[in-house]
């Protein structure tokens, strides 16, 4: 603990008990070679060779740094495999709560209001962005928990551990492979999102964005720490926004499905699209069953409303036997039913 102490003795604003319980498993290995700084600029770590170190510990906030994926992959590439990386952000809950008690009530608002145009909104259109940068050099960007944790898994990390300290989000994540080569995920409001398609067969599917970027990243980090709530979605899902919320209670996220519609990807009435995450939890047995008919924008949860994982295979295996024997009719019935449930029960996306 001592050599901790006194690695973080060196750093302006890094004291406190709680922070250094948090540090202290990483930065205590003897014969490990590790680094503790305070930095922003990528070159930096140009100093060490790839893969030389087992743990790498930035106590500068993610949201002061201009190429966040530039700098998360070369720290990926100056580990090696198993190394940990330790960092922190200020999320939006920690910023908002900072600005509120930064002037007074009657200000706060129109002040925070401005703020999260131009921190949060400006970097994450292609006009805006330049504008955004140009002026603040990326500094104290407005971050959520889920695009920080999202862009780590991104740049070939897991997430090990996560604990607020001091407003502040600390975040432990361990190197298991390489950066994705996936193209850089879209941050506009339109977005193209991969699903599994008839016979198994990827597709594309459009829709209105309702969580924070980065955020299909960390889907299978969100079920191992929360599972499944009724009705078959995540519990306590932090990746939705407050804005993505409504929109899914009134299906607005939706609307562009149409055009997979129109395109020949789905159809008005079927099982939903599934990420491979997602269908992975299903059984064997029900996986390859349910990629016999296409997929649908009206899934047979709405006629059937169960209540978990087990109920929903087995309302979707009675849909797909039924529509195999008389597909007009089984789509009528579960159309109808849909509708019911949705406009006269006020059953509800969530």
């Amino acid at each position: 603990m001592l050599e901790v102490a006194e690695k973080m003795s060196k750093l302006p604003g890094t004291s406190g008990g709680k922070l250094l319980q948090f540090l202290s498993p990483v930065l205590e290995g003897r014969d490990q070679i590790s680094e503790v700084a305070k930095i922003t600029d990528v070159s930096n770590l140009y100093k060490f060779r790839d893969e030389s170190l087992h743990a790498f510990t930035n106590l500068h906030r993610v949201n002061d740094i201009r190429g966040i994926n530039h700098f998360l992959r070369t720290v990926n590439r100056k580990l090696h495999r198993g190394g940990s990386f330790v960092g922190c952000v200020e999320t939006l809950e920690q910023r908002k709560n900072r600005l509120f008690k930064k002037f007074p009530k009657v200000v706060n608002a129109g002040y925070y209001g401005l703020d999260f145009v131009f921190k949060r909104i400006f970097p994450k259109f292609r006009l805006t962005e330049k504008i955004y940068f140009s002026l603040t050099n990326g500094r104290n960007r407005a971050l959520s928990k889920s695009e920080v944790l999202g862009r780590l898994v991104y740049c070939g990390f897991e997430i090990r551990k996560v604990e607020e300290i001091n407003n502040m989000l600390y975040f432990k994540a361990e190197k298991i492979g390489k950066p994705s080569k996936d193209p850089k995920p879209s941050t506009g409001i339109l977005l193209r999102i991969n699903r599994i398609g008839h016979c198994g067969k990827p597709i594309v599917v459009y829709k209105f964005r309702t969580m924070h970027p980065y955020a299909q990243y960390i889907q299978q980090y969100v079920f191992e720490q929360n599972h499944l709530q009724e009705g078959g979605k995540f519990a306590n899902d932090f990746r939705i926004t407050k804005w993505g919320r409504w929109m899914r209670k009134f299906w607005i996220d939706e609307i562009p499905m149409i055009y997979n519609i129109l395109r020949g990807d789905l159809k008005l009435v079927g099982v939903r699209p599934l990420s491979e995450h997602y269908l992975s939890l299903y059984t064997a047995e029900h996986k390859s069953l349910r990629v016999q008919g296409k997929p649908g924008l009206i899934p047979p949860f709405y006629a059937d409303m169960p209540k978990n994982l087990d109920e929903i295979m087995e309302s979707e295996s009675r849909y797909i036997r039924a529509y195999v024997q008389d597909p007009w009719s089984t789509d009528l019935s579960y159309g109808v039913k849909a509708f019911q449930n949705i406009f006269l029960n006020k059953a509800r996306s969530h």
